[in-house]
């Protein structure tokens, strides 16, 4: 048999039943040739031309005061431990979070929808006929920091930049993006080239525009401590590498008024400081140092909030609502190593958590078993197959374990004495089927090599959750381990795929984007440092499906596709589901304002908050 490209078979494997899927559809249900001002992946606006502000601010929020906060997510090349470069796009150094916040982009997400966004430097997009190209017209008034004229040439050069040398995050949305182009000052062109997911556009539109007069001058893949020039609502104030980081609110920030910027990006001053041991950042908090945090440690959720300050009532610990997308975590397993190719091998890892055990022992009864890595949404698999997904599956089932079309596959359950004779078993038996044998206390394969397997960590408590793990890993004959490293090196050996199992937590949105997708699960991604498919899994099955999913042009459609997706992942265990938590556990000193009713698809705190002077004088923080 020839073998194909892998875009030529992906083609061929969705023409075999889902030619409807196809590509070309791209905003079917938008009008061309009309400026728009938003774009969702399926048509549906909430907001009208002339809104004023998003329904989940207050227009009139005060500006001022402080946050200092713990920040509970970070992408691009962040990291929440410590920096060593304010250059957060590009690959190398670890960044503080939150850079992007000084950088404008060409449209605002709506957070009370799950896929809309409306223009913040663009007045307005307009569609081409065949809907492969995006004319944005930016707004005349847009500034850089330094009070000079944000153009379509920085925005057309933003884009070629991160096609060519962006953190993977920025680059592979942009892999079918063919130019951008500045027409006038004041409108760009992004054209793409046919093949792109419909979701490609929503993402490039959230990506920060970078100064092209900036870049002419330094090196944009350098690691530096000097702040790169930015145009958004806050700037970099007082830093110390490794430390802190102040962003400083810009005083006539030109887009402050804007409809999606109304209400938003409150504070004078946000602060993060950085942490290498989770117990000091607890400590700065109980002090005060830290005013929020949202605490990801059950036990201390569960026992640690007692202290003075919370009982006299300056600490508020409450819980707010989780976002309505799917939860994804997961352990990793690395099949760049030779070892862990085998599913049994993988299953036989899988069967020695005992996560009952784990619930009850160190979770204090909290989280719930993960099953997929789309919990807590519609994407879901449930029951048997559809018709629907099966046409989506069906070329594939040579390649496929049997397991994906049947029943979803799901967790084991143990005991919950820790040690589950029977599971330990089963795992036992998997491991002799693939071929590794029992020589002393050691599991060997044909050539006298043990099996050996390192989970990697970067924090304590991930170590006292996966000792045990290990411990019943050893019973079966497998030379576990568990390696505590820093941040720096946990982040080197993430990006360049130097793990045997590594714990991750990742948000791909409520609608999630084929390019996301493709981060965590395409064959073009698993051999790109710095992507998030860190089993370093490459299916053709699973590149059809990422694919079937980019091209939906209705909500069903999606599901579909990210269904059989889910069939597929939880079959082959390229990832071990963990656990997942309903709300956001959040603490902080009562000293804020903010809408009772969140979003529900995001919670920054950060941007939607706002200082109040009456509270804080209350507690003494004023």
């Amino acid at each position: 048999m020839m073998a194909l490209p892998r875009r030529d078979f992906l083609a061929l494997g969705l023409a075999a039943g889902a030619s409807a899927l196809l590509p070309g559809r791209a905003f079917a249900t938008v009008a061309t040739g009309t400026r728009l001002h938003g774009l969702s992946a399926f048509g549906d606006l909430k907001y009208p031309a002339d809104f004023d502000h998003f329904a989940y601010v207050n227009p009139q929020a005060p500006k001022g005061g402080a946050m200092n906060f713990a920040p509970p997510n970070w992408g691009y090349n962040q990291s929440p431990l410590t920096f060593n470069t304010l250059n957060s796009f590009a690959l190398k150094g670890d960044a503080p979070p939150r850079m992007e916040m000084c950088f404008d982009t060409l449209m605002e997400r709506a957070l009370d929808e799950p896929d809309a966004v409306y223009g913040l430097l663009a007045e307005s997009v307009t569609l081409s006929a065949d809907r492969n190209s995006f004319d944005f017209a930016l707004r005349p008034a847009a500034r850089w920091h330094d009070g000079s004229p944000l153009t379509a040439h920085d925005v057309a050069f933003s884009f070629m930049l991160y096609k060519e040398k962006g953190h993977p995050d920025l680059l592979l949305p942009l892999v079918e993006l063919k130019e951008a182009v500045a027409l006038d000052d004041h409108t760009v062109r992004l054209t793409f080239s046919g093949k792109q997911s419909v979701q490609a556009i929503l993402t490039a539109v959230g990506m920060p525009i970078v100064s092209k007069a900036y870049y002419a001058t330094n090196d944009f893949e350098a690691s530096t401590m000097t702040a790169p020039l930015g145009s958004g609502p806050y700037k970099v104030g007082r830093v110390s590498a490794g430390e802190f980081i102040e962003y400083e609110r810009v005083a006539d920030y030109w887009g402050a008024d804007l409809p999606v910027n109304r209400g938003q990006d409150n504070f004078g001053r946000i602060r993060i400081d950085f942490y290498r041991d989770r117990q000091a950042a607890f400590q700065a908090f109980k002090k005060g140092d830290t005013t929020f945090r949202e605490e990801f440690v059950a036990r201390v959720w569960a026992t640690g909030y007692d202290f003075p300050a919370l009982k006299q009532g300056k600490v508020v610990k409450r819980e707010f609502p989780g976002e309505k997308w799917p939860a994804m975590q997961a352990f990793a397993i690395n099949q760049r190593r030779e070892r862990f190719r085998d599913v049994r091998v993988r299953r036989a890892l899988d069967l020695c958590f005992d996560f009952e055990w784990t619930k009850r022992t160190l979770f204090a009864g909290s989280y719930e078993r993960s099953q997929s890595n789309f919990e807590r949404s519609d994407f879901r698999a449930e029951g048997l197959p559809s018709p629907q997904e099966l046409a989506l599956l069906e070329p594939f089932r040579n390649e496929l374990p049997p397991e994906v079309f049947g029943e979803p596959v799901m967790q084991p359950v143990s005991d919950g004495s820790g040690r589950d004779r029977k599971l330990l078993g089963q795992a036992a038996k998997l491991l002799a089927e693939a071929g590794w044998k029992r020589v002393g206390g050691f599991v060997v394969n044909d050539k006298g090599e043990r099996l050996a397997v390192e989970i990697l960590a970067e924090d304590d408590s991930l170590v006292r959750i996966t000792s045990p793990w290990a411990d019943n890993m050893k019973a079966v004959g497998i030379d576990a381990s568990v390696r505590l490293v820093d941040s720096n090196q946990f982040e080197e050996r993430q990006n360049n795929f130097d793990f045997d199992l590594n714990l991750v937590a990742i948000s791909i949105g409520a609608t999630p984007s084929a390019d996301s997708l493709e981060t965590l699960y395409s064959s073009r991604a698993a051999d790109r440092p710095g992507t998030r498919n860190y089993p370093g899994t490459k299916s053709p099955a699973i590149d059809a499906l990422v694919a079937a999913a980019g091209a939906a042009q209705s909500r069903d459609e999606l599901v579909t596709a990210l269904r059989a997706l889910d069939r597929v992942l939880r079959a082959r265990l390229d990832w071990i589901p963990t656990y997942y938590l309903a709300n956001h556990r959040a603490a902080y000193w009562d000293m804020f304002g903010f809408v009772e009713q969140k979003p529900d698809y995001g919670f920054p705190v950060e941007a939607l908050w706002w200082f109040d002077k009456d509270k804080a004088a209350k507690i003494g923080k004023g």
